[in-house]
């Protein structure tokens, strides 16, 4: 059955944003955990712009749903990783100009230093997962590396569901849909996990949701910025429930 990571990055953003102690991130994990959340995300930058190093070792302590450590694969962030112990470490690219995540890791052009990292990893007992495009040559790095677990970028295909009127059949939402369902599918021949997110939202959702052998969807800032209006708990129930209803009546 697919779970729910719920990524709270934007809860710590609002507080940064007046650099106060509210609203505090471990609430929002109770919260999400409450709502059926199956994780909780974190994304420890390097310019600590919403989750500081405080929050990720309270969480740690608190959580009691698996926790996502997002990171760089530099040496301090492995090095936390290593000491603090979330039950995955996702490596993600990471550019200080940068609003959001803007693409996929290049393993392939860093394959050496990420075997590495993910070799270090997995000697913490931690299991690893890659943010990449749905590009097979990535996909076989990521395999090479040792990764456990992919975790597809759908931009791409949320940016097409937007800029197509939100028809979910239209070429080009069909388009990018099945670029990341053949990549499931090679994730999957490789032995390693499928998951995916990054603008999912409550409109775009259900066609990934439905895609064979999907084991795990990120999902924070749609569910954050609804959460304003329902409630955390609320809005986290609402997105299991639209991905649950997808894998059972999609089929």
């Amino acid at each position: 059955m697919i779970e729910l990571g719920v990524n709270i990055d934007h809860v710590a953003t609002i507080r940064q944003a007046r650099r106060t102690y509210e609203p505090e991130p471990a609430w929002a994990a109770v919260e999400a955990h409450l709502g059926g959340a199956d994780g909780i995300t974190v994304h420890l930058r390097e310019d600590r712009r919403h989750i500081q190093d405080t929050d990720v070792e309270k969480l740690r302590t608190l959580t009691h749903i698996k926790l996502n450590l997002e990171m760089a694969a530099t040496d301090e962030m492995v090095d936390i990783a290593c000491r603090l112990k979330p039950e995955m470490a996702m490596l993600v690219p990471e550019g200080r100009h940068e609003i959001t995540t803007e693409g996929g890791l290049d393993v392939v052009a860093q394959e050496t230093r990420l075997k590495q990292v993910v070799e270090r990893l997995t000697d913490a007992g931690i299991v690893s997962s890659v943010f990449i495009d749905a590009e097979l040559d990535q996909i076989e790095a990521a395999a090479r590396i040792g990764a456990r677990v992919c975790e597809i970028h759908t931009g791409p295909y949320a940016h097409a569901f937007h800029d197509k009127g939100r028809d979910a059949e239209s070429p080009a939402v069909l388009a990018e849909l099945e670029k990341i369902r053949v990549a499931g599918e090679a994730i999957r021949g490789f032995g390693m996990r499928f998951n995916a997110g990054h603008a999912l939202n409550y409109f775009n959702v259900q066609p990934i949701a439905r895609l064979p052998g999907i084991r795990e969807l990120h999902i924070g800032h749609a569910i954050v910025s609804r959460a304003v209006f329902v409630g955390l708990r609320e809005a986290v129930r609402e997105m299991k429930q639209l991905m649950r209803e997808a894998q059972v009546f999609g089929r």
